[in-house]
Parts: C-alpha cells; structure tokens; sequence
C-alpha cells in the first residue's frame, strides 16, 4: 500500500503557532504518523534544509520528504523561500506543497511556476483540515514515489 521504503519525513513552514498547532492535530487525527518537523519562517526553513545554525544536527533535523509551506510569513516568507530553494540544486528536489490561506489567483500561478509541486489553500475548519492532510497522506505517502533524500545520497 505504500510506494515509499521508509516513513516520510515532512518539513511544514507555518508562522503562526494555532496554525502549527491545528496543523499537528490533524496529522495526528489523520493518522499520520510520519515524522513532522516545523520551521517559522523562510529564513529557518533554509537554515533546516542547509543544516546550518541550530538545524546543524542532521540526526535531529533530518533532510525532509516533503514540505509544507506558508506563503505569508515573516523575515523571508514563502514564496521567497521556494524560489531559493529551488534554485538551489541540493535541495530542488525536494516537493514542496503550499498551504496556505490565500486562495489569489496570482499566488497559485507564481507559486507553481517557482516550482510549488501542489497548491492547497488552508480549510477554514478543523474537520477540512484534516480532510485536506488525509488526502496528503494518501497522495505524497501512500502513492507518489519520493526520491531519495539527501541523507542517504550521502
């Protein structure tokens, strides 16, 4: 049933900590119990996903399966942050989904066109919430083969 050989590891950008928490609620009510990491900006997501700074431990803050990624945050904020890494060619890889609660049209061409893998605009309940990451889950770990990450490339 599921086309990846080992738990995905997801990386979620998310500023806002009832947005984080709401977030990991739903993981757990899904049933996802994959590894679930947080970052609070674009500046700490590039940080995670260069293991620089206090993301410099591997071990604990493991190259992510996929991302999960705000547009609006603070100091560098989502879209920003896609494009720098997917520029970048250790890490471009990587999909990255946003989710966020713009539903602009503007925003959903650009972020696809910096190369967002999905686009997902925040459900306005707990219950939408956990629809949306079920579908998640049943899409990016039970279904999409993810490449390697850089961890075992190494």
């Amino acid at each position: 049933m599921y086309n990846n050989p080992k738990p995905v590891t997801f990386l979620i950008a998310e500023d806002d900590q009832d947005d984080r928490l709401l977030i990991d609620e739903a993981f757990k009510e899904s049933l996802v119990y994959n590894s679930l990491n947080f970052v609070e900006d674009g500046v700490e997501l590039l940080d995670y996903l260069r293991h620089t700074g206090k993301y410099s431990n591997i071990k604990d803050f493991p190259t992510p399966d996929l991302i999960l990624l705000d547009l609006n945050m603070p100091r560098k904020d989502g879209r920003e942050a896609l494009a720098e890494l997917k520029r970048d060619p250790h890490l471009r890889y990587i999909p990255v989904v946003v989710l966020t609660t713009s539903k602009a049209e503007e925003d959903i061409l650009r972020s696809y066109d910096i190369g967002a893998a999905g686009y997902v605009t925040k459900p306005v309940t707990f219950d939408g919430l956990v629809s949306a990451i079920r579908g998640l889950k049943r899409y990016w770990v039970q279904i999409v083969r993810l490449p390697a990450t850089a961890s075992t490339k190494e």
